[in-house]
């Protein structure tokens, strides 16, 4: 079957070949939601689960996305007659101080192997940038990434700056980073702690 075929060249990174498998898959007149879910969702869904399973690494992961990414620009225009909306959007970066983002674009690569659309603002984003963002694009998770234990405190005003935009009760904030636990979760009321980038995807998804 060539959606299983799509997922299979995407799990072994190989961009080119998922590009012209989705093409042919079009061609056939497979719709482009299935080849979508089917195939490059489903194929990026083994390489999450085997990243957390430390079954493949990060250079694997991202070769993946890329190839997820080139299959996916094939589907776009298709996708969008089709009426078929991103489950979801989420704004995301690495907190004000900090320009740490190997672990960012991570959980961004496996987000959008979620199916969300994610609006990335980089590193160093002060408070205000998310909550504007969020309430601009209508984000309905803020995800927040911090490596430092002196920046991880900035999370707290990002929910601080949640609250007194009045978009608290509208938007998740997740958070994630090496010194972030689910203790420093609880403390600053933040939504969600996820542990890696696969986990915090799952999350997102089941908050959508």
């Amino acid at each position: 079957m060539i959606l299983d075929e799509i997922s299979q060249q995407l799990q072994m990174g190989q961009a080119k070949e998922v590009k012209k498998l989705v093409a042919k898959a079009i061609e056939e007149g497979i719709p482009a939601k299935s080849i979508l879910e089917d195939a490059l969702l489903a194929g990026m869904g083994i390489i999450g689960a085997k990243f957390k399973d430390n079954e493949v690494f990060v250079p694997e992961v991202l070769l993946a996305a890329r190839a997820m990414n080139m299959g996916a620009a094939e589907l776009k225009p298709l996708l969008a007659e089709a009426g078929v909306q991103a489950r979801g959007k989420v704004c995301l970066g690495t907190v004000r101080g900090d320009l740490h983002d190997i672990g960012k674009n991570l959980v961004k690569m496996m987000m959008e192997g979620k199916g969300l659309e994610v609006i990335d603002l980089g590193t160093d984003v002060p408070p205000e940038d998310f909550v504007r963002t969020a309430e601009e694009n209508g984000c309905r998770i803020i995800a927040c990434s911090a490596l430092l234990t002196t920046t991880m405190e900035e999370m707290k005003n990002v929910v601080a700056a949640a609250k007194e935009a009045g978009i608290r009760d509208k938007v998740k904030i997740m958070i994630g980073g090496a010194p972030v636990s689910q203790e420093f979760c609880n403390q600053i009321g933040a939504d969600s702690y996820t542990p890696d980038a696969t986990s915090a995807a799952e999350t997102a998804a089941d908050f959508m």
